[in-house]
């Protein structure tokens, strides 16, 4: 029997979670690459790193894994994702508990992140039967005009350490399906999740037969291999999540060879709350998506813009909801918020605080909670004036600025008034109001959703923001277009040579 959590170490825990997933201990020892629990700070693995050549050399091996994969039909590649998802599902207890172990989010938020990745394993089997491109209308008599898609090549996935093992799956079942090998640079922070998925994503191999090697390659590391991926002519695509300024570096630097990037950037995510808004649903709605994940999610809530007439109403409800929020070791039940990821992130959101109480903002909440080594932080709930510089900067931590309103007007262009462009919501009862807000003259987001938060996408839907957030989508709808090539097809079945446009050329 497995000794309770209160009493069993982070290490110990993820020594045994990881054996039961195809990890060894031998694994997780004598590597230059510290792993540190946010849990309570202490190193619970010391991983070995993947150094350049070894890299290099595995990026010209899913090259040639490429011209393989590639010949085989869409719908026997979607089998693999089907077998994966199985594995998946009979080890989401296990992944999901090592999600919250290396990564800190609470219980039902790792086995959460686990769920998603077996449901876009189930959208990526039903894409590999439909691939499908166009029949298009052509001005030639006997002719045929049409677009198909083809595999693109060799897609590098870099991923943050917020969603450790999801937006990995994200791309890999989209991308394996697509015909593409993928090559994976998780975060350093959190390479253990990624080494267990990549044994899972083994065992299906094996049960599947017939797979060339390195249709996924994990490369353990930091910021040099992250380069390498870039550079590397044989990267067709390179799916990035990170800061906006990873993205900066890396955007330039693909497009200088005229690789493909998909790049999933900053968000600095806001919600209105309007004056027939149903408060107590809105309440839920903002609770979640400002203090879940301890606010290091992408899509947290990060400004709250209330209108005038229900603000004295709604926010000493809000302020209560902060205040009584259980902070604490994730794998306890009744703690809803667990650590950041580390204390260079405390360090941030304390500096954040500073900076707002010099603008004027009354701080309520953001205590440094002191529990065993872990950042452990409450929720902050800011009050201020007007957007400041520091409003319209993305601060990964739970913190949540909240300004009045006086009309719809007023808060769209304040709303939209950032760098950032990922998700956004409104909370209405008027239909007008909602329609406006999803209108191209109202939110600018790659998101924008109605009387839920901006938090908590699901897969079927194209995840991905615009302006500085990099313009990329992921996930669902026709995503899986990044990951192919289109070709236009013109076929003459005629006897004669007609050429577009009424050019004439006889010889």
């Amino acid at each position: 029997m497995n000794a309770p959590a209160s009493i069993m170490s982070v290490r110990a825990e993820v020594v045994e979670v990881l054996a039961r997933l195809g990890v060894p201990k031998t694994a997780l020892t004598k590597g230059s690459l510290a792993v540190l629990s946010p849990i309570t700070g202490e190193t619970v693995a010391e991983v070995t790193e993947t150094d350049s050549k070894a890299a290099t050399n595995a990026i010209h091996s899913a090259h040639e894994t490429f011209l393989l994969w590639r010949r085989v039909p869409a719908p026997r590649r979607g089998e693999l994702i089907r077998l994966f998802g199985e594995e998946l599902r009979a080890a989401k207890t296990d992944l999901g508990r090592l999600v919250t172990l290396e990564a800190g989010k609470i219980t039902s938020e790792g086995q959460g992140e686990v769920q998603e990745m077996i449901d876009i394993c189930d959208y990526a089997v039903g894409l590999s039967r439909q691939l499908f491109g166009l029949t298009i209308a052509t001005e030639r008599s006997e002719h045929r005009m049409m677009e198909t898609w083809h595999p693109l090549g060799v897609v590098g996935v870099i991923s943050a350490f917020n969603f450790p093992v999801a937006v990995w799956c994200w791309n890999a079942a989209l991308a394996i399906v697509c015909g593409d090998p993928v090559v994976w640079k998780p975060s350093e922070k959190t390479p253990l999740t990624a080494m267990a998925v990549q044994a899972l994503f083994e065992r299906a191999v094996a049960k599947f037969g017939e797979v060339p090697g390195h249709l996924s390659t994990l490369l353990i590391g930091g910021r040099d291999l992250g380069k390498v991926l870039v550079d590397h002519p044989r990267i067709a695509l390179v799916s990035a999540t990170g800061s906006t300024a990873m993205g900066q570096a890396v955007g330039p630097r693909l497009a200088d060879r005229f690789a493909r990037a998909l790049l999933e950037l900053g968000g600095n995510n806001a919600a209105i709350v309007a004056p027939s808004a149903d408060l107590d649903l809105t309440l839920r709605g903002v609770a979640f998506s400002a203090m879940g994940t301890a606010g290091q999610r992408c899509t947290s809530l990060r400004r709250l813009f209330v209108q005038e007439t229900v603000y004295d109403t709604f926010l000493p409800r809000l302020k209560a909801a902060y205040a009584s929020v259980k902070v604490g070791d994730p794998r306890e039940a009744s703690n809803l918020v667990g650590p950041l990821i580390d204390a260079d992130a405390l360090k941030r959101m304390r500096s954040a605080l500073e900076k707002a109480k010099g603008d004027g903002g009354v701080v309520h909440g953001g205590e440094v909670v002191e529990l065993g080594g872990g950042a452990y932080v409450r929720p902050a709930l800011v009050e201020i004036p007007h957007q400041t510089r520091i409003v319209r900067q993305e601060t990964f931590a739970p913190i949540l600025y909240v300004m009045r309103y006086r009309d719809l007007d007023e808060a769209v262009p304040m709303q939209n008034d950032v760098p950032q462009g990922l998700s956004s919501s409104i909370f209405t009862n008027d239909m007008r109001e909602a329609e406006y807000f999803l209108s191209s003259q109202g939110s600018d987001c790659g998101i924008a959703n109605v009387n839920i938060g901006p938090s908590g996408a699901e897969i079927g839907g194209a995840f991905g923001g615009e302006k500085e957030t990099g313009g990329g989508r992921e996930s669902g709808s026709d995503s899986w277009r990044a990951y192919m090539r289109r070709a236009t097809n013109t076929i003459n079945y005629g006897k004669t040579l007609p050429l577009a446009q009424g050019v004439t050329f006889d010889v």
